[in-house]
């Protein structure tokens, strides 16, 4: 695992300055060959951040250079500008993570995010649903409103798709990455996306549900007790979308 602080390999003094930061954003991407996709929109998701959380513009020089000075050829990285005796910039890298296309069961629960938008740091509510969830024998945690209604996964987006157009839930939720690249891909394809209210039971009634990050995209075939049925033909439409996003350089 590599770590850099403001452009610059961290050594064993930065620990203490990487630990106290816990005010802060971040963003996460799979590195194929020394390059992601959608570099834009990693970039675009640190500027707007920083400018919501710190009242400053990012220096997206310091970014890039910090990513590069990773090194990281086939790596999972994540960047975070953190107040740690300033606002400073923290990208660190470990193993890739591959997703099995194995059709994935989600758990729902009661639970929303604070400042939903931003894909900030203090994670220990997703992080224990999501655990909470594979103990009980699924694979992620869908979060709901009290009155049922769907916004996102733990740390994925949740789409659904008839055939016509892809739908995502009219809630307060993040705008991932992939799911940015995607609609940018979908409409590419003439596939046209819409917000909707949705709840768990709506779920059934889409040939195609599935969930969407920084590891790629992948069905859902189960949500609780409901069933839900894989269109291969039209799940591999979705996937054919995202896999045709270009990957560039950091």
């Amino acid at each position: 695992m590599g770590a850099v602080i403001d452009g610059r390999a961290a050594e064993a003094g930065d620990v203490a300055l990487a630990m106290s930061a816990r005010y802060g954003h971040f963003t996460a991407m799979q590195v194929r060959g020394g390059k992601v996709r959608g570099p834009a929109a990693h970039l675009d998701r640190l500027s707007g951040a920083t400018r919501e959380l710190f009242g400053q513009e990012l220096d997206l020089d310091l970014v890039r250079a910090s990513v590069r000075a990773l090194e990281a050829v086939d790596a999972s990285v994540r960047v975070f500008v953190c107040d740690a005796g300033g606002v400073r910039v923290i990208a660190v890298s470990g193993p890739p993570v591959r997703l099995a296309a194995t059709p994935k069961r989600l758990r729902s629960v009661r639970y929303q995010r604070f400042l939903p938008h931003i894909k900030h740091t203090g994670g220990f509510p997703q992080g224990y649903l999501g655990r909470l969830a594979e103990r009980e024998g699924y694979d992620e945690a869908l979060l709901t409103s009290d009155d049922g209604v769907i916004s996102e996964g733990a740390v994925t987006n949740l789409g659904c798709f008839d055939g016509d157009r892809v739908i995502w839930p009219d809630a307060p939720m993040l705008r991932g990455v992939t799911m940015r690249l995607l609609e940018g891909e979908l409409a590419r394809a003439g596939v046209p996306c819409e917000r909707r209210v949705l709840r768990v039971a709506d779920l059934t009634e889409f040939p195609a549900v599935f969930l969407a990050n920084s590891w790629g995209v992948v069905a859902v075939d189960r949500v609780d007790g409901h069933r839900i049925e894989v269109d291969e033909a039209l799940m591999a439409r979705v996937t054919g979308c995202y896999e045709s996003a270009g990957w560039d350089s950091f």
